[in-house]
């Protein structure tokens, strides 16, 4: 419910909730009037049209795909791993993407200078795999996939001395 909440208004989530034969607790099916109450009693704001609509086109993952030149699989796997956002409706429903200027421009035919595997940045950051893509999902890694070549994959931009653990004491003498 707070899902569709953010994306729809009541009449569409009693239909939502309604196609795969879900109830309520009295066994009746969803209206608009019994979402309302039940968005009002556990304190779910209703939905609110954007007042500057988002940007982008949004497409299904395969027509995503087809557009950036990579294969679904890897969408998902993206989605997966936070490299991309995407929406879903409710869970299980189809994943879709918002193709907009800064996503395109996340895939390059080459290598730029200062990016590296992801197991490359792993041993110069010193984590896991899990941990490098948590941290590009935060901001504080800049990650492309390179969609040409040997060289086909993801690569981050890790500076070695932005990692040091502590900074050398300065030491005064008096």
């Amino acid at each position: 419910m707070r899902r569709l909440a953010v994306h729809h208004p009541d009449t569409v989530i009693a239909g939502v909730l309604n196609r795969p034969g879900r109830k309520t607790a009295r066994g009746e099916g969803f209206t608009a009037s019994r979402v309302a109450s039940l968005r009002n009693n556990w304190k779910i704001p209703c939905y609110q049209t954007p007042a500057t609509p988002p940007k982008g086109e949004l497409l299904t993952v395969d027509a995503a795909a087809q557009q950036l030149g990579v294969a679904p699989s890897t969408l998902l796997r993206w989605l997966n791993d936070g490299f991309i956002g995407g929406e879903q409706v409710t869970p299980g429903a189809p994943w879709r993407i918002r193709m907009t200027d800064e996503l395109k421009k996340l895939i390059v035919p080459e290598v730029p200078p200062g990016y590296v595997t992801v197991f490359q940045a792993m041993r110069i950051v010193g984590v896991s795999r899990q941990t490098v893509m948590q941290r590009v999902k935060r901001g504080e890694l800049s990650v492309v996939h390179v969609s040409r070549g040997k060289q086909n994959g993801l690569r981050v931009r890790v500076l070695d001395d932005q990692w040091q653990l502590f900074d050398e004491p300065s030491i005064t003498r008096v």
